[in-house]
């Protein structure tokens, strides 16, 4: 179904596609796979429309294509879901549905564009959503599955997902699964980008992998395992993904009693100790990061008492936490994890803009001396501290994200998310880097609604599920069993 044949792309010094080659057959799932910044994004929006590639050329059916345009790629039967949203907040659900859809008239009545648009949302789970309504009265992981009802309503002949599971929770990931199988079942070739490898083994019949630019042959997923795939996709082995936990942990820091917070249907209580990671496990909704959110000083506490280090905590808003030495990372780093049009260095000293300034001026040498030594200790490039970090791969992003509030010295780290859209080489680095900071005495509490990595990261777990704790505990006493019947059906247990 499709052929791409030395494709190669530059920006300016930087060479970001060499001679690659693709092919996917029709009612093929291939994944396409590679570290943040290997080439992946670049070759799917060539494909797409969206760039242009310096050479190369594109057949589709055997035929030559010239695609120049997202225009051209849809009326070649390519579909792109991309891995940042394009929903429109302020259209309805249909007509994000149809976006684009020159088929679709302009004077459809919206009764008649919700009806037609419902067999597509009811095909990949969101069937009893009301269409007519604003796409942005929904959540970040329900306007995920919008892109996928959306690429349902264009019956592509190829379909490209990247990153189309990154925001989502383990129920809503089967949803998209269960839309890939019958897309391939239908005939469509389908490329599938994903840094979650189970999702490789389980849907992807051969895999593509892309290092530095350049292509490999495609190889049969069935002749793989996990060590070995990542191998190929780094270039090296990995050693190891998780840390070992903390040998050891010091005095109580965080006391949560009885809290009750928007977003939980019953009170959580737990403790954290200077040294530990605390993770808690859920899925979207599923109430795990509300109380992050009372910690961070984004939404108020209903009732209960926190304690900090022996002082009542109750923070107003975000600088209140601040103050108390509490960081927090938010799992959108797009929006609100860096600011993508400034250097690196306005980035990492932003939190601590009061010490590298005086009088409203800025004291250039104490903001690079403090920058320098945030970018060692999470191995952010010091000699590149000047590039736009809109312009860094999801992984450096993120470590940035990170980085920049290990600059205020915290007693705690709360983060949303650790490692969203990061690559596995990526990943294994953040969770080294997170892990030395709890060796130094650092607490860290984090929400994510990968298991593996709850499981594999923290030293204590909590699971939720709609709104409740359904238990914590010692990592060493859980299983991914355990945390997965926690998150979608703990009255198994029972």
């Amino acid at each position: 179904m499709l052929q791409m044949r030395n494709v190669a792309k530059r920006y300016g010094a930087t060479v970001a596609l060499e001679n690659v080659n693709l092919d996917v057959k029709a009612g093929e799932v291939m994944a396409l796979l590679g570290e943040n910044g290997a080439g992946k994004s670049t070759l799917v929006k060539i494909l797409a429309g969206l760039e242009q590639p310096d050479s190369g050329a594109i057949a589709i059916g055997g035929k030559p294509h010239n695609i120049g345009s997202p225009a051209q790629a849809r009326a070649a039967g390519i579909s792109y879901v991309a891995q940042e949203l394009s929903i429109v907040g302020t259209l309805s659900v249909a007509e994000n549905v149809f976006l684009g859809d020159q088929t679709v008239g302009l004077l459809r009545s919206p009764s008649s564009l919700a009806r037609r648009a419902k067999p597509f949302l009811a095909r990949i789970g969101l069937g009893d959503i009301d269409p007519s309504l604003p796409a942005e009265a929904f959540s970040v992981a329900e306007r995920q599955l919008m892109e996928i009802a959306r690429l349902l309503s264009r019956e592509a002949r190829i379909a490209i997902l990247d990153e189309p599971t990154a925001a989502l929770s383990e129920v809503e990931i089967d949803r998209v699964k269960t839309a890939v199988r019958t897309l391939a079942e239908e005939g469509c070739a389908i490329i599938y980008v994903t840094h979650r490898l189970g999702e490789v083994f389980e849907l992807s019949h051969r895999v593509t992998i892309i290092r530095n630019g350049h292509s490999f042959a495609p190889v049969a997923t069935s002749s793989l395992q996990v060590d070995g795939l990542i191998e190929m996709m780094l270039g090296r082995r990995l050693e190891q993904m998780f840390p070992p936990r903390a040998p050891s942990v010091g005095d109580k820091l965080l006391v949560v009693e009885d809290c009750l917070c928007q977003g939980l249907s019953s009170p959580v209580s737990f403790i954290l100790r200077k040294g530990e990671m605390l993770g808690l496990a859920g899925q979207v909704g599923s109430g795990a990061t509300a109380i992050l959110k009372v910690l961070a000083g984004l939404t108020p506490l209903y009732r209960g008492s926190i304690t900090l280090d022996g002082r009542p905590f109750t923070p107003r808003v975000i600088r209140d936490s601040i103050k108390m030495g509490v960081a927090y990372c938010s799992d959108d780093r797009k929006r609100d994890g860096v600011f993508a049009v400034r250097n690196l260095v306005e980035n990492l000293s932003a939190p601590v803009i009061d010490q590298v300034s005086r009088f409203g001026l800025m004291n250039r040498r104490a903001e690079t001396t403090h920058t320098q030594a945030v970018a060692q200790q999470f191995n952010i490039d010091i000699n590149g501290l000047g590039r736009l970090a809109g312009n860094l791969s999801g992984g450096n992003q993120q470590k940035v994200a990170l980085g920049k509030w290990i600059g205020i010295s915290p007693s705690l780290l709360i983060v949303e998310e650790p490692t969203r859209g990061v690559d596995v080489g990526a990943r294994a680095e953040i969770y080294r880097h997170l892990r030395a900071q709890t060796a130094r005495g650092l607490a860290i509490l984090f929400a994510s609604s990968d298991t593996h990595e709850v499981l594999g990261l923290a030293d204590t777990i909590g699971t939720f599920f709609q709104g409740e704790m359904v238990q914590i505990g010692s990592a060493d006493a859980m299983t991914a069993e355990i945390i997965t019947r926690d998150v979608t059906h703990p009255a198994v247990a029972a």
